[in-house]
């Protein structure tokens, strides 16, 4: 069932770089197969538009987290630009999930407070 725009959350600055370095954790993807991963696994939630998605792209690569390479499609007769991961995305990977885990779990402590005893 899709969400309605409403129930859709907007990403915070940086997230979706997270995302998207996780997302190629699994293998090389080309950028539609990246955004329907991250929507498919955020049940509809999170949908990645293509005017954000490419812009982040590049700047990974700029930073040297992704690589890219254009490369036929092996069920399609057309090429696409497949990214991977490169050892310095996965490096930066891990200290982005421990930078988002400080920042939800500080977050949690405000909006749900430990019952003082």
């Amino acid at each position: 069932m899709a969400k309605e725009p409403s129930d859709r959350i907007d990403l915070l600055r940086g997230t979706l770089d997270m995302l998207i370095l996780r997302t190629l954790l699994f293998g090389a993807a080309h950028g539609h197969q990246i955004a329907k991963h991250i929507q498919r696994t955020t049940e509809e939630v999170l949908q990645v538009e293509h005017g954000s998605l490419y812009p982040a792209l590049h700047r990974l690569e700029r930073k040297g987290w992704v690589a890219s390479k254009w490369e036929m499609a092996k069920d399609r007769n057309r090429e696409f630009k497949y990214y991977r991961l490169t050892p310095a995305g996965r490096k930066q990977l891990v200290a982005e999930e421990s930078k988002w885990q400080k920042l939800t779990g500080a977050v949690a402590r405000i909006m749900w407070p430990a019952e003082e005893s």
